[in-house]
């Protein structure tokens, strides 16, 4: 009897990892990892200026080394595997010409940041995002935002496309369209060549690019005109339909079958969104909060059309029919930092150390060093006595992104002294990126979503007991985590094994690969009330914050 694998190619920050699946039972057969080359020499970004771009080789390379890699390591037949689903960040997008090949992989422009992919947590486009809020508040037609939380970001599709046709006339000129990072894959790796018909991601268009069918698909065009005539023409190029993850664009072309040890009858899906894998890896359902955290956080809810209605939740990052679970909300909400914030902190004390020379210490010992410092300040900030007197901090740090996003605030800190320690500065930062969350939750639940379950995953949930435990205290609510280390490739394994007709809907999926939860963080009772005190002490310094930056 011939068993059926699935393979899960889930695309990070800072790498790309596959997982390759047994569709019956969810079990891990092989993983790998790849880390950009570019991206982790710093090419093609300024964080000064809040710009992040990656070049798609990074993206490819990975994808065949993961790939090839976890098959041999497997030993398993080409033939037996039966899809492929590929998630990614985003919003992440990068200009294509009129053939459907990306800039950034033309001579002209193989280092121009401007043609390459505009990561999520590129900030540059704040203006842009400006721009668009208060056209879409006072043009006089529909809120093409009001799907989107009623605030665009930054940080989104739209705003980032308007950037950079204003800052580079070349660029604005050779770019036919544009594609997330989640739709060119699957158009790479199927060879599809025909930009018209290739299906695009729902949760990628609905979530970051104004599309929503109650208004024939993206934003009208008398409103692109009054931002730029160039989206108009865009917007000719991009695409009306949009397609949930359990479908598939596609087979494997020769080419890539090759290339990853594969086999032309393998299926690609509809790409998606790695928060969104994620909450299907982490088997969500109805009422169920699944907070991916790693650098940043997204937070996704599902949601029964017949409860929520014609309802829109104020200050999210959208909702979008079937962009999670098919027949399902999904609604998105997030921090732009979250483990990004305690790094920050890191990189602030090891400062001295990176810039010594190394005939002082070598670079191994100040990468150990590095290495152990988040764990140690960890233990030190465990041991520290909680006090409503004590430093408060803001998690702005890479600006907000939920609820209400505004990438222009900056984070802050309050209470200290001369007594202060780096510990408690550690926890002041802990505690400040729980409060975030904290308001996350309250938003959906002010707004009639009801949350009844947290789940966590990512690097933090799984790695910092201090972290998740001050989270359940801070929420006042128990957090479980998820079995899998890899929740989005296991998710995007998920998709990909009901898009090859394994199962017969992405629930039943869930329920037949599903790895279950290793642990539960419940809330102290010793110090709720100190923490619900604290809580009211990062929201005045949040409203004291924000109001100062208003008046700049």
């Amino acid at each position: 009897m011939t068993t059926n694998y699935v393979i899960g190619l889930d695309y990070g920050t800072d790498s790309v990892r596959s997982l390759l699946v047994q569709a019956s039972n969810g079990k891990v057969i092989s993983s790998k990892v790849h880390w950009y080359r570019r991206w982790n020499q710093g090419l093609y970004c300024d964080p000064a200026a809040s710009q992040f771009r990656q070049h798609l080789l990074d993206h490819l390379e990975g994808a065949e080394e993961v790939i090839r890699g976890a098959m041999s390591d497997s030993k398993i037949r080409p033939e037996e595997v039966k899809g492929i689903c590929i998630d990614t960040t985003g919003s992440s997008p990068l200009p294509i010409d009129i053939k459907g090949q990306p800039l950034c992989m033309k001579p002209q422009f193989s280092d121009e940041p401007n043609a390459m992919m505009v990561l999520w947590k590129d900030h540059s486009a704040i203006e842009e995002a400006a721009e668009i809020n208060e056209l879409a508040a006072n043009w006089g037609g529909e809120d093409f935002t009001r799907y989107e939380g009623g605030v665009y970001s930054s940080e989104w599709f739209w705003a980032k496309i308007l950037h950079i046709i204003r800052k580079d006339p070349k660029v604005k000129k050779e770019a036919f369209s544009w594609m997330e990072h989640c739709d060119i894959m699957p158009y790479i790796l199927t060879g599809s060549g025909d930009l018209t018909s290739f299906k695009r991601s729902r949760c990628a268009a609905g979530h970051k690019a104004m599309w929503h069918q109650s208004w024939g698909g993206l934003p009208d065009d008398h409103f692109l005109a009054l931002l730029d005539p160039y989206l108009v023409r865009l917007k000719k190029n991009l695409y009306q339909e949009t397609y949930t993850s359990d479908q598939i664009a596609g087979h494997l072309c020769k080419t890539w079958a090759d290339k990853l040890g594969l086999t032309t009858e393998t299926v690609v899906t509809v790409g998606t969104f790695d928060a969104h894998a994620g909450a299907v890896g982490a088997q969500v359902e109805e009422n169920t909060l699944v907070r991916v955290m790693g650098t940043s956080t997204c937070d996704i809810v599902v949601s029964n059309p017949h409860i929520i209605g014609d309802k829109t939740v104020k200050g999210i990052c959208g909702q979008v029919d079937g962009s999670v679970i098919p027949g399902m909300i999904g609604l998105e909400a997030g921090q732009s930092a979250f483990g990004d914030v305690l790094a920050w902190f890191r990189d602030v004390l090891s400062w001295p150390i990176d810039h010594l020379s190394e005939q002082t210490i070598t670079r191994e010992s100040k990468d150990k060093i590095k290495q152990q410092m988040i764990a140690g300040l960890s233990s030190q900030a465990e041991k520290v006595p909680l006090s409503e007197s004590a430093p408060i901090a803001l998690d702005w740090i890479n600006g907000r992104r939920t609820p209400d996003a505004n990438q222009a605030l900056k984070a802050a800190i309050s209470n200290l002294t001369l007594g202060t320690k780096a510990p408690e500065i550690f926890r002041a930062l802990v505690e400040s990126i729980c409060f975030g969350s904290k308001r996350i939750v309250e938003r959906f639940i002010n707004e009639g979503v009801e949350i009844r379950t947290v789940v966590g995953i990512g690097g933090v949930a799984k790695k910092s007991p201090f972290v998740m435990q001050t989270l359940a205290n801070v929420l006042n609510m128990p957090i479980k985590v998820a079995v899998s280390d890899q929740a989005p490739a296991l998710g995007a394994a998920m998709y990909a094994a009901t898009a090859a007709g394994i199962y017969s809907n992405v629930n039943l999926a869930i329920k037949g690969m599903g790895q279950g939860f290793e642990r539960t963080y419940y809330p102290d009772p010793k110090v709720i009330e100190t923490y619900s005190q604290l809580y009211q002490n990062y929201l005045e310094l949040g409203n004291f914050a924000e109001n100062s930056n208003n008046k700049k």
